[in-house]
């Protein structure tokens, strides 16, 4: 194999030309971005670098990717098509060619329906948006977040640290309800309520006022907000536009399906981070896609080591599998999640009005997930026994409080 192309300039991208040159590779390496900047860590965009007017940690340095790895860098051009038949992608003016080629593109913020754009409605997902985020975090400003998902809390705790006025509207009937359950979504819930940010569920964002810049806000039970800005953060899209067409299989939310080797249905052509649908058989799921910064990091090195090795070979190639982890910053507390606490919680340790609680979650016999308010070191012994597949007793007993 002569050359390796990666599409994705952010974790997942960046951390498969490092893996794939720690793995012996020797040929031409590409690494492509939709943004002009340098690999960058997203996850503080919504927490200290909005609170606490941070700097953005890059990564790393251009001069070890171009001198020390040897990466020719193609960034502020977005990937525009695959032709795998040809064996090249489209990049600006330029057709790359390929001989494996790993997917990073990660996602793209979904927007509200039926709001049309204008001065004052903003996402959050790259440095950029970031900026322009942070200028309007203001005292006393007026803002309104739909969405009571990670980024869109992560944003009110970020505001109200500002000293803005906070309203969050949410559709579903607690925070975080698909992800782990009423209950905890319910103590999530409290703690907006006990920071002082007014949040509205079961219902959504419908109409935006204002000419020329947000004014105002109507939502789905017919109340008006006033509002200076709309922060939309109701999740995000796989960005697989560019493989429309290419053969590569799509699944229904746009993501990439792969094998059990992140490879894609075009052989070759491999896939990391946000947009990949796998098997994880930690998880005894079919499929499974994970947004999250673990998950991006450890399937680009993954993704990558597999793409150079000798293609065709399944023994020199290693499956990919984990035991997800995400981790959210809310008004100074640090809530974390490990494997799929979305199935049937079963047990909570500990007071969800206070300071710290753990909550488990089994399927049969097994425990499969956790959640934990300020509980660090307990959540990650929970992450090592889901991965070594342990029993309901045996999460039992590592919280002797629990039985």
């Amino acid at each position: 194999m002569n050359t390796l192309l990666v599409v994705g300039g952010s974790l997942a991208g960046l951390r498969g030309v490092q893996a794939a040159r720690a793995d012996g590779f020797d040929g031409r390496l590409l690494l492509v971005g939709a943004e002009p900047h340098l690999p960058y860590d997203r996850p503080p965009l919504s927490k200290e670098f909005l609170a606490l007017h941070g700097t953005t940690r890059y990564f790393t340095e251009e001069a070890h990717l171009r001198d020390d790895l040897g990466v020719e860098l193609r960034l502020g051009v977005p990937a525009r098509a695959l032709d795998p038949v040809r064996r090249t992608v489209q990049v600006g003016d330029e057709d790359l060619p390929y001989d494996a080629l790993l997917i990073a593109t990660g996602s793209a913020p979904r927007p509200l329906p039926r709001i049309e754009p204008r001065d004052g409605v903003l996402t959050l997902r790259t440095l950029d948006d970031a900026h322009r985020l942070r200028t309007r975090l203001t005292r006393d400003a007026r803002v309104v977040i739909a969405g009571a998902g990670f980024i869109g809390s992560e944003i009110a705790s970020a505001a109200r640290a500002h000293g803005a006025r906070v309203t969050v509207v949410e559709a579903s009937a607690t925070p975080l309800e698909r992800a782990a359950g009423p209950e905890v979504g319910g103590a999530l819930a409290g703690l907006h309520r006990r920071h002082g940010t007014d949040l509205r569920l079961g219902t959504t964002v419908t109409a935006v006022h204002g000419t020329g810049r947000v004014e105002g806000v109507r939502l789905s039970d017919g109340t008006e907000l006033a509002a200076d800005v709309l922060v939309v953060g109701i999740g995000a899209a796989p960005a697989t536009g560019w493989l429309l067409g290419s053969g590569v299989r799509l699944h229904a939310d746009g993501g990439v399906v792969c094998d059990g080797y992140l490879q894609t249905t075009v052989p070759g052509v491999y896939a990391a981070g946000d947009v990949v649908h796998w098997p994880n058989p930690l998880m005894d799921l079919p499929l499974m896609r994970c947004e999250n910064w673990t998950a991006a990091a450890e399937q680009g090195a993954a993704a990558a080591r597999n793409a150079v090795r000798t293609q065709g070979r399944a023994e020199v190639r290693t499956p990919f599998e984990t035991v997800p982890y995400v981790w959210s910053d809310w008004y100074g507390q640090r809530i974390q999640f490990v494997g799929r606490p979305a199935d049937d919680c079963r047990v909570v340790l500990g007071d969800l009005d206070g300071p710290t609680f753990l909550a488990l979650y089994r399927a049969g016999e097994r425990v499969v997930g956790a959640v934990a308010l300020n509980q660090p070191g307990k959540i990650m012994k929970y992450r090592r026994l889901i991965a070594g597949r342990g029993t309901w007793a045996a999460a039992l007993d590592l919280y002797p409080t629990a039985a």
